[in-house]
């Protein structure tokens, strides 16, 4: 900084002192000074092709379930989950997530694997009507469970070993039914190779998994669990699923599902881990997805029905925020809206 030998003296006669005449040595403000220029010098540019957007699917025809939580978001059958496909297709948007509500439930989420579950039936019908869409399979089991946990449960407790055998076979039956991409998101330990090992078995080497790696028991799937009717029956998931309050075990699991053979990995939820993202981003070359969950999406869309917030720039912020921090790919519910506004 520069300063003056001339300065100005306070008008306040009670007061003597003297304010010199500072002009800084870097102007930073020339190149904000232009829209042109702000977009010139733009270090993080959000992309269409970085989004995924989820889809509920319920059995049925012409079923339309608003979810009361998630303004905008439904569950549907899948004759209708095919023409919002459409509007999809035609907005740019690349790929979808797929997360079944099966009409009965069991305790071996049977249709979690059966080769006409709600998810095996929807990918056939998507890629028969739009083969360039890249459709990505949720695999868990906590939908398809009566009980809503996501693994195996016996007295009590949900069961690590018994669980993977079950996670490999829904995975292997959605890749037969045309998925893309296989995205296991139960947080057993060694689901990640027990997938792998099954999807290669099978003739399947050429589907990637993108692993739910550091996937925490966070407070924010609240209006996630009536969307997809998965809340669990008894207990938490704080058993399996991550404690907010821990890093570096969230870099041991990303660790972990590369070694298994992860082809992507993934942090949810978003928001409240963008240091973990931007860790990752350190850590591996591989892909990272980000899932900005239903709890981020409800808390904007409530902030901007009330008038509070204006949800175009408060979204584009966020979701650029999030690639800033390291994320490839984000799955959010905000896919069509932001699509629309990148046009």
């Amino acid at each position: 900084m520069k300063e003056s030998q001339t300065g100005t003296k306070s008008e306040d006669k009670s007061l003597t002192y003297v304010l010199p005449r500072v002009t800084p040595d870097v102007r930073m403000r020339r190149l904000r000074a232009k829209a042109p220029l702000r977009a010139m010098v733009r270090e993080t540019h959000l992309r269409v092709e970085q989004l995924i957007y989820p889809f509920f699917i319920v059995e049925g025809e012409g079923v339309r379930n608003p979810i009361s939580s998630m303004p905008g978001i439904n569950q549907q059958s899948i004759d209708l989950m095919l023409k919002e496909a459409a509007e999809v297709v035609a907005l740019g948007i690349k790929s979808v997530l797929l997360f079944g509500i099966p009409k009965e439930k069991d305790s071996q989420a049977t249709g979690a694997w059966h080769s006409q579950g709600i998810v095996q039936r929807a990918t056939r019908a998507l890629k028969a009507n739009f083969p360039d869409l890249l459709v990505i399979a949720d695999t868990c089991l906590c939908e398809y469970m009566d009980h809503g946990h996501c693994g195996i449960v016996h007295e009590g407790k949900v069961l690590n070993d018994p669980s993977l055998e079950i996670l490999a076979r829904a995975a292997v039956s959605q890749a037969e039914a045309g998925a893309d991409i296989i995205a296991p998101s139960d947080m057993m330990d060694g689901r990640v190779a027990a997938i792998r090992a099954a999807l290669d078995a099978n003739g399947f080497e050429n589907i990637p998994i993108m692993a739910y790696s550091a996937k925490f028991a966070s407070a924010l799937y609240g209006p996630f669990r009536e969307a997809a009717e998965s809340a669990p029956q008894f207990g938490d998931r704080t058993s399996y699923q991550m404690d907010p309050a821990n890093a570096r075990e969230a870099m041991r699991e990303i660790e972990l599902d590369i070694a298994e053979g992860a082809d992507m990995v993934m942090v949810k939820p978003a928001m409240p881990y963008l240091d973990l993202i931007a860790e990752a981003r350190y850590m591996t070359k591989l892909p990272i997805a980000a899932y900005n969950v239903s709890g981020e999406y409800s808390m904007v869309k409530a902030a901007a029905a009330n008038g509070w917030i204006d949800e175009k720039r408060v979204v584009m912020e966020l979701l650029t925020g999030i690639v800033r921090a390291g994320a490839d790919l984000i799955i959010t519910y905000h896919a069509k809206d932001v699509a629309n506004w990148l046009k």
